[in-house]
C-alpha cells in the first residue's frame, strides 16, 4: 500500500516545528497551523504538476537530492539563526519548479486562506517546500531515487492530496492550474464533503419533524384524557385509550434516556495504586477502572497524569461543534500531545505490569477517541484547523498504546 504522503509530512511537523515557524514567522499557533493545512497537500499537488511534464520528473529527482540534508537539521534553520535561509532556499526551489507566476498564485491562496497576506503566505510555503522535499526523498530512499519511483510516488497520492485540501481552499486554486494534476479528484472530494453535509442537516431536520410529530400526539393524548376526565358516565371508554396512547409515547420517547443510563459506567469505588517495582497483594482482584489507575514511576504519578489528558481531551473534542469553537480547543489539544509524548518518554522506566496498567488506560479510551476524532473532522471547516493536530495525536496514542503493551522493553 502506497505511503500517505500528507500524513508524513504532517507527522514531521511536530508542534515544537510548528511553534518556531509561527515565531519566526510572527504568527499565532492557529494561522499557522491553518496555513500549513492548506501549503501541504497544495505543494504536493503542484509538484505533482511538475512530474506529469515532460522531463518534470527528472527536475524533482534533482530537487530531492539537493535537500537530503533538511529533515535533519531543521530544527536549527527553523527559528535558529538565519531562519530566512531556509525561506530562501524554499523560495528559490518553488521558482525554479513551478516558475514565479504558479509560486505566487500558491503563496496568495494560502495566505488568504489562512488570513496572513500574500508575502507571509510566501515565506510560509518557502519554509514548507524543503520539508515536503525532504519527506518525499526519504519516503523513497536514495538508492531508489529515480524518475520512475518519484513520478509513480505522486501519481498514486492524488485522491489522498485532493481529501487533504482544506474545504473551500481549492477554490482559490481554482484558475490557476495548480491542482489539475489531480484529475479531478479535488473536485470530487469536495462533492462528497459537500454531500455529507447535506445528509447531516437532513438527518437533523427529519429527527425535528419526529421529535415535533411526538410532541403533537403528546398533547392530543392529554387533551382527550382531560376530556375523559370530566365527562359522562362513559369516561372510561375514553380514558382507557387515552392512558395507552400515553404509555406508548413513554415508552417510545423514554428509550433514549434509558439507553444512556444503561451505558453509563458504574461509579469506581476502589483505587489500584501500582508502584515501580511492586506486584499487586491479591492477584484474585479485578483491574479497576482505568481513570483511577495510580502508576508512580520516580514520585511521579503518570497514571493521573495520562488519565488526565485523556479526560481532557475527550472533554476538548466533544465540545468542538464549528471552526470558532475548534480553534478554541487547539491548544487543548496540543496540551493533551504534551502530556502523552512524556508518558510516552517514561514507558522504558515503567516494570511489565505497570506498561500493562498504561495500556488498560489508553487503548479503551483510543476507540471513543478516535470516533470523537471522525466527528469533529466532518465539520465543515474544521479538519483545515485541526486535522494535522489530529494527526499527530493519533500516532501519540497508537505510539503509547503499542510501547505500554510490549513487556520487557521497547
Amino acid at each position: 500500500m502506497a505511503p500517505n504522503l500528507v500524513s508524513l509530512i504532517m507527522q514531521f511537523l511536530t508542534p515544537d516545528i510548528i511553534a518556531r515557524i509561527a515565531a519566526t514567522l510572527g504568527l499565532g499557533r492557529t494561522e499557522t497551523q491553518t496555513g500549513i493545512s492548506a501549503a501541504v497537500p497544495a505543494l504536493l499537488a503542484a509538484f505533482s504538476g511538475v512530474a506529469d511534464k515532460p522531463g518534470g520528473s527528472q527536475t524533482l529527482v534533482d530537487a530531492i537530492k539537493n535537500q537530503s540534508g533538511v529533515l535533519d537539521n531543521i530544527m536549527s534553520m527553523v527559528g535558529g539563526g538565519s531562519p530566512s535561509s531556509l525561506v530562501d532556499k524554499g523560495s528559490s526551489l518553488l521558482s525554479s519548479l513551478l516558475g514565479s507566476q504558479d509560486q505566487s498564485a500558491l503563496a496568495g491562496a494560502v495566505g488568504k486562506f489562512a488570513g496572513i497576506g500574500q508575502s507571509t503566505g510566501s515565506s510560509l510555503i518557502g519554509m514548507l517546500a524543503p520539508v515536503v522535499m525532504g519527506v518525499i526523498g526519504k519516503q523513497i530512499g536514495s538508492r531508489s531515487l529515480d524518475v520512475g519511483t518519484v513520478g509513480g510516488l505522486l501519481a498514486s497520492q492524488k485522491e489522498q492530496i485532493a481529501h487533504a485540501l482544506p474545504q473551500g481552499f481549492a477554490r482559490l486554486l481554482g484558475n490557476t492550474g495548480i491542482l489539475d494534476s489531480l484529475d479531478g479528484a479535488a473536485e470530487t472530494a469536495a462533492a462528497a464533503a459537500n454531500q455529507a453535509g447535506r445528509a447531516a442537516n437532513a438527518a437533523a431536520a427529519q429527527a425535528g419533524q419526529y421529535a415535533s410529530s411526538a410532541s403533537r400526539s403528546a398533547e392530543y393524548a392529554g387533551r382527550q384524557a382531560r376530556a375523559a376526565a370530566s365527562a359522562t358516565p362513559n369516561w372510561l371508554y375514553w380514558v382507557i385509550p387515552a392512558l395507552v396512547i400515553a404509555g406508548l409515547l413513554y415508552y417510545l420517547l423514554g428509550r433514549g434516556t434509558e439507553q444512556v443510563a444503561q451505558t453509563t459506567p458504574p461509579p469506581v469505588t476502589q483505587n489500584k495504586q501500582v508502584t515501580e517495582g511492586t506486584a499487586p497483594r491479591d492477584q484474585a482482584t479485578p483491574r479497576m477502572a482505568p481513570a483511577t489507575q495510580s502508576i508512580m514511576v520516580g514520585g511521579v504519578d503518570i497514571g493521573k497524569q495520562l488519565g488526565d489528558n485523556l479526560s481532557n481531551l475527550r472533554t476538548s473534542l466533544a465540545g468542538i461543534t464549528d471552526v470558532e469553537s475548534a480553534r478554541a480547543a487547539l491548544p487543548k489539544l496540543q496540551e493533551a500531545t504534551t502530556g502523552i509524548d512524556k508518558v510516552n518518554s517514561m514507558v522504558p522506566q515503567l516494570s511489565p505490569e505497570q506498561r500493562q496498567s498504561v495500556s488498560g488506560l489508553v487503548t479503551p479510551a483510543m476507540a471513543a477517541i478516535n470516533q470523537l476524532f471522525d466527528k469533529v473532522l466532518a465539520i465543515p471547516g474544521v479538519g483545515a484547523v485541526l486535522k494535522p493536530a489530529v494527526d499527530n495525536l493519533k500516532v501519540k496514542l497508537a505510539d503509547l498504546s503499542e510501547h505500554s503493551s510490549t513487556v520487557g522493553g521497547r
